[in-house]
């Protein structure tokens, strides 16, 4: 259930409770996803996967796939396209690989045919001949291997791929002067997003040298700029419209070979070509959740408050970078956002494996040290003899300051959640009186509402709205965001519906294609509402105004002469003007109504390296109580309930924000008890489906109760702050305190699974001799 409570949190009432714009479609099966779009004349792709993790190609022979009937096109890596990544300063991908494979399940080499069934045939019979090469499937294996081949040969830094050592504030002084330190390290397995869609592209390369893309993704502007680079064309030659998409995650953010061959393969058969990815290869293709290991060290003084913190993270890349440059950081950037650090110290590595190229998934980065740093709370508090929760309350980040790492905090809800979680969940009580391997557990965090920086850093504006009112008060909306099931279209038509004055039924929305819409950066790093609600106020704002001028024009009087209520327009002493009649008489005094609008954050006040990493306009803030058991003797844990507070600002949308808080929840309780991207020895993944791939199902959760927390922030549009991401990362470690709350043992990896709750006990006995 989700409630308010206002003796507990301020939570000013949501500017929306009615259903989606996209409710109907969804529910009667209207919407189109990708693999859903059919065009004439299309062919169909497939992809040839290599079957080791590292290996050189020796030869790819095409011919006995071409020979097979109905086969229009086959290709292969060497020259087929430039390399390419989502960061400009790592694009080492290939869309087929070209001299050597670096993770099982990379492109080797595609086909397309008249039928489905003809170009897996097809595939088939590409023969392809490999040296396999010893994997390199741990960071830093080589140390132990020295004459172990690389995963990308000719780095001076060899498998490391990025190195990051930052301090702020004098930690040696801090731990110098502590009354007690405390040190811990965790491991935190890697995951997948597991999106109910798989991905699939549709490409048509047009005999007038343009480039049709249809495809699944998070991102059409960023898709579009590196297709340009991998292709060799302009981008303005390239439209790329995203399809409905059916979950993201952070897993259909940049651009993937899939995408790129549809289009390769359209220019060598004419034809527009498909390529819907198998889950298996979804797996594969990944892009997910870093396995992390990590160590803590803090200092503290004897009232229980943080002195200085010693973070350290070694990130399991995968093959490509992907968007790790930025992840590197993030393990360590938003440590100081949720709580007072006088020192902090972080050093970070990022390594190179051959597996699967991780990548962003929800919480992008800041899932893994949350977990640590939260757990770790715990103990302290624990050694300490204070409450966890107090603890908490005694460091907190206050709100509208500036933290060590220089990072602009602004409103803050974070005390307001604490005081939520702690009542609902009736803590104190229940904390005093324990039932047998029944425990309680809290944890806290802070996400970003955006990044204050895009990927390719330039000045112009993250996002842009424009907005044309026709004769008979329409409203059309266009803006280049993604819906990727969050409810960010919907969002549109609250604050503009708002600012307008007008019935939301007047809007229609126009997003994710760069070919017709100003340009978005894409839904990611849960900037939507913040970056995207912004630019599409201003347009709305500036619209109302011209309808307001013509009003007071055509009326003779000054501006506050004219009063508008909903949508009529209110002159004293005549009748009431109507919204479509403001409409004509601007259109006579202006031509047709089209206003824009458009955000870029402010600035970020460090000039560090990496200091762009971490900033935000406003920052999320969550609070989280689990209640467990544990089952001595299989290790069984059952959650029985959970209570999230959760700091969005302003509710724009009450339906969405109380899915994206339950979704993030329920994804939280799977990473923490089940989800594992592992593999085998041989390079394998151990379970790429969804019966070896457990996630929560319905019978999985327990109840929820969700407090909203409304602390309105001054950048947000009308007030509104992030709620797609922030939510997922206190639930990990509010589980794993509840776990050693209830039977007394501590867990320092994820996932928490029976086996290793069974050996923690059986540690546990042997330490105390029973």
């Amino acid at each position: 259930m989700t409630i308010r409570i206002p003796n507990l949190v301020k939570t000013p009432a949501s500017l929306s409770a009615g259903p989606r714009i996209d409710a109907w479609a969804k529910v009667t099966g209207q919407a189109l996803y990708a693999d859903d779009i059919r065009w004439p004349n299309m062919a169909y792709g497939v992809l040839v996967a290599s079957p080791y993790p590292h290996a050189r190609i020796v030869k790819v022979d095409l011919e006995p796939a071409q020979a097979m009937p109905g086969v229009l096109a086959a290709l292969a890596g060497p020259g087929s396209v430039a390399p390419y990544g989502i960061m400009p300063s790592t694009q080492d991908e290939h869309a087929l690989a070209t001299d050597k494979v670096v993770y099982l399940g990379e492109p080797v080499a595609a086909v397309a045919a008249t039928t489905l069934a003809a170009a897996r045939d097809a595939a088939g019979k590409i023969v392809c001949e490999y040296e396999v090469l010893k994997p390199v499937l741990r960071p830093g294996i080589e140390k132990e291997n020295p004459g172990m081949e690389p995963v990308h040969p000719g780095r001076l830094e060899g498998n490391l791929f990025k190195e990051v050592d930052l301090e702020f504030g004098d930690t040696a002084k801090g731990f110098l002067h502590a009354y007690t330190t405390a040190e811990d390290t965790f491991f935190y397995q890697g995951s997948a997003h597991v999106a109910m869609e798989p991905h699939a592209a549709l490409g048509y390369w047009t005999p007038e040298g343009r480039v049709e893309l249809i495809t699944a993704t998070q991102t059409p502007h960023y898709v579009q700029r590196e297709l340009a680079v991998a292709l060799g064309i302009e981008s303005y030659r390239i439209r790329v419209r995203a399809s409905v998409v059916g979950g993201g995650f952070g897993g259909k953010s940049e651009l993937f070979p899939h995408e790129i061959a549809a289009v390769l393969l359209s220019r060598a058969c004419g034809r527009p070509v498909k390529i819907t990815l198998s889950r298996e290869e979804v797996f594969y293709a990944h892009r997910g959740r870093h396995p992390v290991s990590m160590r803590v060290r803090t200092a503290w003084n004897k009232d229980g408050r943080i002195q200085a913190m010693d973070f350290r993270s070694v990130l399991d890349g995968g093959a490509y970078a992907s968007y790790g440059l930025a992840t590197t950081y993030y393990t360590g950037a938003l440590q100081t956002v949720t709580y007072t650090i006088p020192a902090y110290h972080f050093h970070g590595e990022r390594w190179y494996t051959n597996k699967p190229p991780c990548g962003p998934k929800r919480g992008h980065g800041t899932t893994q040290p949350r977990a640590l740093v939260e757990v770790h709370l715990d103990r302290v508090a624990r050694a300490l003899g204070i409450d966890p929760i107090e603890l908490r309350r005694r460091n907190l980040t206050p709100a509208y300051s500036v933290t060590i790492n220089q990072l602009e905090v602004g409103s803050s809800g974070l005390q307001a959640c604490l005081d939520a979680v702690e009542s609902l969940s009736n803590w104190h009580a229940r904390r005093s009186r324990p039932d047998p391997d029944r425990g309680l557990g809290f944890a806290c965090s802070a996400y970003l509402s955006g990044a204050g920086l895009p990927i390719y850093w330039n000045p112009l504006p993250h996002s842009g709205v424009r907005m044309a009112v026709n004769r008979d008060g329409g409203v059309q909306v266009f803006c280049g965001l993604t819906d990727i099931g969050q409810g960010a279209e919907t969002m549109l038509v609250v604050l503009v519906a708002k600012a307008l004055g007008i019935k939301a039924d007047r809007i229609r929305v126009y997003t994710a294609d760069t070919g017709t819409t100003p340009v978005d950066l894409g839904s990611y790093s849960s900037r939507v509402s913040m970056m995207a609600g912004n630019a599409v106020l201003e347009a709305a704002q500036r619209m109302r105004q011209i309808l307001k001028d013509s009003v007071c024009a055509h009326k003779g009087v000054a501006q506050s002469m004219v009063v508008q209520d909903g949508e009529l327009f209110y002159v004293q002493g005549d009748e009431p003007i109507s919204f479509t009649q403001a409409v004509l008489w601007a259109e006579e005094d202006l031509g047709p109504l089209t206003t824009f609008g458009a955000y870029t954050p402010p600035k970020a006040l460090g000039r560090y390296k990496g200091a762009g990493v971490g900033p935000s306009p406003a920052y999320s803030f969550t609070a989280c109580v689990a209640d467990v058991s544990v089952d001595r003797e299989d290790g069984r844990v059952t959650v029985h309930h959970l209570w999230v507070a959760h700091d969005l600002g302003t509710p724009l949308h009450a339906p969405s924000v109380e899915g994206q808080i339950r979704g993030g929840v329920v994804m939280g309780l799977g990473e923490v008890l089940m989800e594992r991207q592992a593999f085998n020895p041989d390079g394998r993944h151990r379970g790429p489906h969804l019966l070896g791939y457990p996630i929560p199902t319905i019978r999985d959760v327990p109840p929820i109760t969700i407090a909203v927390v409304g602390e309105p922030d001054p950048r947000g549009p009308m007030g509104a702050k992030e709620v797609g991401q922030g939510p997922l990362n206190p639930v990990i470690p509010a589980v794993i305190n509840a776990i050693s709350d209830a039977v007394g043992i501590d867990v320092n990896e994820t996932p928490v699974t029976p086996d290793k709750v069974l050996r923690a006990l059986n540690q546990k006995s042997r330490r105390k001799g029973l």
